[in-house]
């Protein structure tokens, strides 16, 4: 069972088709509404025109959909101050929150200035414009090493990450216990995955892209097999060195 699936960069170019302008669509509303099914009547028509016209970025069709009616009922309306936050993180910056100050920070920003300056402050950061910029789709930033973020994240984020068949719902925030105590977040595979995931004997496949060493060498696969113990060390091992993990797979 595949732990960790990498989604590949989805990025409206000048001339795009109207095939490409759909998939850029379709990849925004699947990354901001955590994989939910978007019916006809649900989209974001006008904002899908401004897109086309090229009225709007990327970036500013990504937000029509943060701050509209259906986002709201999903994940405001219907989860705790916590896991609204801890949505947002996933949904906007590909990543999960990493630590307790960062959580209270957009808890303050969100009962001082409201709903729209909270979505806001995730696509105006430094962060969203380095990582997407104006014409990217957002995506899972969880496998890469990134500047500022702790190594944890790697964790929490994954925590966070389903794969393709899974969605966001549950009114509960995942990682709260974790970030309160500041402590590290266990990797365990998604409900109904065989075995249990919390047991030390287990032993995981790492599949990583090398980091390239200059314009004469490739980048290439390599493939590692560690133990439940070694594998939050491996990790950090892994991104330090510029490498990136394609898939974390329980070895059978």
């Amino acid at each position: 069972m595949a732990l960790w699936v990498e989604t590949a960069s989805v990025e409206l170019r000048p001339n795009s088709t109207e095939d490409d302008l759909q998939a850029v669509i379709r990849a925004a509303y699947r990354q901001v509404l955590g994989n939910a099914h978007v019916m006809d009547s649900q989209r974001l028509t006008s904002a899908e025109s401004m897109l086309r016209n090229g009225d709007i970025t990327v970036r500013g069709f990504v937000r029509a959909i943060a701050q509209s009616d259906l986002y709201r009922t999903r994940f405001f309306e219907s989860s705790s101050p916590y896991r609204f936050i801890e949505l947002n993180f996933k949904h906007l910056l590909g990543r999960a929150p990493q630590d307790q100050a960062e959580i209270s920070e957009h808890v303050q920003l969100y009962n001082t200035q409201g709903y729209e300056a909270e979505i806001n402050s995730y696509l105006d950061s430094d962060e969203y414009q380095a990582n997407f910029g104006e014409n990217t789709v957002p995506s899972y930033q969880g496998s890469q090493t990134q500047t500022g973020i702790k190594n944890v994240g790697f964790n929490r984020t994954f925590a966070l990450v389903r794969g393709f068949a899974a969605n966001d719902i549950g009114t509960s925030a995942k990682l709260i216990s974790d970030i309160a105590g500041n402590l590290p977040t266990k990797i365990a595979a998604p409900a109904g995955g065989s075995g249990t995931y919390s047991n030390t004997g287990k032993r995981f496949r790492v599949t990583v892209t090398k980091a390239s060493y200059g314009p004469r060498v490739t980048q290439s696969a390599a493939t590692f097999e560690v133990g439940y113990n070694q594998l939050s060390q491996k990790i950090q091992n892994i991104q330090k060195t510029g490498g990136k993990i394609l898939s974390i797979t329980e070895v059978a």
